[in-house]
């Protein structure tokens, strides 16, 4: 069956949030999708259509990413994102869903769970950020002054879109121009500088391993053997601390796991929604 898709802004704790809305026709299942940190929802092109056939799906911008606003005056911590995203289901009229993140996407994830639960009512880690410190407290101090964010703006312009897709892909061949015009894309808007610069200050740091281990809703981690950005051990590590955690490792794959093994990722959360989670990592 086909679904109903559109694409919409909605302005949630003033700031306006894109996100693109696909409504399954029969399913009672709903899936959010939160991309990760210099990317879009983008980074989902590939695992959408396999997920809309059987869910209803929705895919964010995070703020100041993709087509989501970029104000300063907006508080970039994790909290309050996942507390934004919350606020944007219930003006959707969703009140339970599996979230989905990839990368700094996962941490916000888990903060969801942390912070808001019983919102969702399950989680699939992709290559989830973990255990990472808030920013030293020159670079805090720093991103102060007036023209931090055109420091930004140039040490990511030095870094570039390609050393940063083979940093984040294993396999070199996927990388095409479709995929290098589709990561560009969201620094081509001035304001997502500023808005990054006021990320700096505002990132609390990624849940401690006391919070962790208070979450009880069932999660599946998946990562990609070859991850060189948040390595394997984070996600062995995760799963222990996590009391309802199943890992899953992709050979032969790096971080943008959504990108390089879609149909293996949709495979295996569609074996986590519509099955108990049989094992725990205690």
């Amino acid at each position: 069956m086909e679904a109903n898709s559109f694409a919409a802004s909605k302005t949630v704790a003033g700031i306006d949030i894109y996100y693109e809305y696909y409504q399954h026709p029969a399913s009672r299942d709903t899936i959010v999708l939160i991309h990760g940190f210099l990317s879009s929802l983008f980074s989902f092109r590939h695992l959408v259509p396999l997920l809309k056939e059987d869910y209803s799906v929705i895919s964010v911008d995070l703020p100041p990413f993709g087509k989501s606003g970029k104000r300063t005056s907006y508080e970039y911590s994790y909290k309050n994102l996942a507390r934004t995203l919350t606020e944007l289901m219930d003006g959707l009229n969703i009140s339970t869903y599996t979230v989905i993140g990839h990368s700094m996407g996962g941490q916000i994830a888990l903060n969801i769970l942390r912070h808001f639960p019983g919102k969702a009512s399950k989680a699939v880690l992709l290559c989830s950020s973990g255990y990472l410190k808030p920013a030293g407290r020159a670079l805090m101090l720093s991103s102060r002054l007036p023209l931090f964010h055109l420091y930004v703006k140039y040490h990511l312009g030095r870094s570039g879109v390609e050393k940063n897709l083979r940093n984040v892909v294993h396999d070199h061949s996927l990388i095409d121009d479709e995929m290098r015009e589709g990561y560009l894309a969201p620094f081509m808007d001035n304001g997502i500088f500023k808005g990054l610069t006021r990320m700096i200050r505002d990132r609390e740091g990624d849940l401690p391993q006391e919070a962790l281990r208070q979450i009880q809703t069932p999660c599946l981690l998946i990562w990609g053997e070859h991850d060189k950005v948040v390595p394997l051990s984070v996600g062995k590590r995760l799963a222990r601390d996590l009391p309802q955690a199943n890992l899953i490792v992709l050979e032969d794959t790096g971080h943008l796991v959504p990108e390089e093994r879609p149909e293996e990722v949709a495979s295996h959360i569609r074996k986590f929604i519509g099955e108990p989670l049989q094992q725990t990592n205690r």
